[in-house]
């Protein structure tokens, strides 16, 4: 049984290790070639056990990672901190201005996108004589829709587009995960059987309303407090003490009062974010906060799209579901496409989203760790052997290919649009 400090040690040497070598040889965005990395030596360990079966280093490396439960490493760890980092970096002055576009394209994109995948995996799937039913098909639908905040944030550092329309991707991928994540409970429970009243319409509206206007209102409260704290004081060991606490204290409580605890710590980001450095923290209070904040996203990043290299080695994958894993990036795709779309056509009017920007944003739309974790913590059943790969071929997908590209994508389709459009 391997301690978790040894497990830590492993990952962060590893991390280290591939760091370098991405960056001296392969020059691949940082998250994007750990990812890489991490995938060749699992792919590499595992064609070293087939050619030397004797030597068992497949076995050892499988057996260290089956002690990290991914979901709970992802969703009740890193995720607050990854979440409340980017919170704090974002304008939220002019995430305002842009606070209608932000909303049709988590509420509504998300909504759509989770209806056309789920439909056409069912369909597909069908096709392919690998039925999976409805029910899971949505549940599919429903984890892999909403863009990773994490992925998205950690793929913009290394594109350059207009302010307004980054602030705008960068709120979709923030606050789209809750009610993605209320879908996704709704429906697995629907598709478990044991549903009951939590399917129905009001159900469904009420555990919304609970738990993504629990968690935002329970983020403002207590990032109030914790900036009437910092306020109340000039001594930044504390003040960075009061950030951390803040994040661990509110998405804990979140957890236990069944509010969303990644939506809470986004609402608490915003706030420290936009009134702690004008009102509450000095010049060199500021300096350490925003150094920690940094290099904890820097290195959780790097742990975790590593993590998602190197997961490959312990999911179970059937081949026969491999044709419908390679078949739902394109289905991802078109539903990415008609659900930033239909806000755009259907919404022109509010002077904000632009059918200019459709392509970039449907580039844009990056999955990661989120919807391993998701996908991981469905009940077994005979879906989930097809949805974990499915996942998993559109996690990598979006990460490698799109995150890679999106550059070129970006300089492409945004660089010919009026200086209005492209904001």
């Amino acid at each position: 049984m391997i301690s978790i400090f040894d497990l830590a040690a492993l990952l962060l040497t590893l991390s280290a290790t591939f760091g370098f070598l991405n960056r001296r040889f392969l020059r691949m965005p940082h998250t994007i070639g750990l990812l890489v990395m991490g995938l060749l030596a699992s792919l590499a360990l595992v064609l070293v056990d087939l050619a030397f079966p004797a030597q068992h280093l497949y076995q050892d490396l499988t057996r260290v990672l089956d002690q990290v439960d991914f979901t709970a490493v992802v969703m009740n760890g890193m995720l607050a901190f990854l979440l409340f980092a980017g919170a704090m970096s974002l304008d939220l002055r002019l995430l305002r201005d842009r606070a209608l576009s932000v909303a049709t394209l988590a509420l509504l994109g998300t909504l759509i996108s989770t209806a056309l995948v789920g439909g056409a995996f069912w369909g597909m799937a069908k096709v392919l004589g690998s039925p999976v039913p409805f029910a899971w098909a949505l549940v599919f639908g429903a984890l892999i829709s909403p863009t990773d905040p994490v992925a998205v944030l950690a793929t913009l550092k290394n594109v350059n587009v207009p302010e307004a329309l980054e602030i705008e991707m960068q709120g979709e991928a923030l606050f789209n995960d809750g009610i993605g994540i209320v879908l996704f409970t709704v429906l697995v429970a629907f598709a478990a059987g044991s549903g009951g009243e939590a399917t129905s319409a009001g159900g469904i509206a009420a555990l919304l309303l609970h738990e993504a206007g629990g968690g935002l209102v329970l983020g403002v409260v207590t990032g109030y407090l914790a900036y009437r704290a910092m306020r109340a004081i000039d001594d930044f060991p504390v003040e960075v003490l009061i950030t951390l606490a803040l994040v661990t204290g509110t998405y804990a409580l979140a957890q236990k009062l069944g509010a969303s605890g990644p939506l809470a710590v986004v609402a608490a980001g915003l706030l420290i974010g936009e009134r702690a450095p004008r009102y509450a923290m000095s010049d060199n209070t500021q300096k350490y906060v925003s150094a920690l904040w940094t290099l904890i996203d820097e290195v959780l990043n790097s742990v975790l799209f590593l993590l998602i290299g190197l997961e490959v080695l312990v999911l179970r994958f059937q081949v026969a579901g491999l044709t419908l894993a390679a078949c739902s990036v394109p289905i991802v795709l078109m539903a990415r496409l008609i659900a930033v779309s239909a806000p755009v056509l259907l919404f022109r009017w509010g002077g904000n989203l632009c059918l200019g920007n459709v392509p970039f944003l449907t580039w844009a739309g990056v999955r990661g760790g989120i919807s391993v974790a998701l996908a991981l913590s469905i009940p077994e059943s005979d879906a989930k052997p097809a949805i974990l790969a499915a996942t998993y071929a559109v996690v990598l997908f979006t990460i490698v290919v799109q995150g890679s590209t999106l550059g070129m994508v970006a300089r492409r389709t945004l660089k010919e649009l009026p200086e209005r459009e492209a904001a």
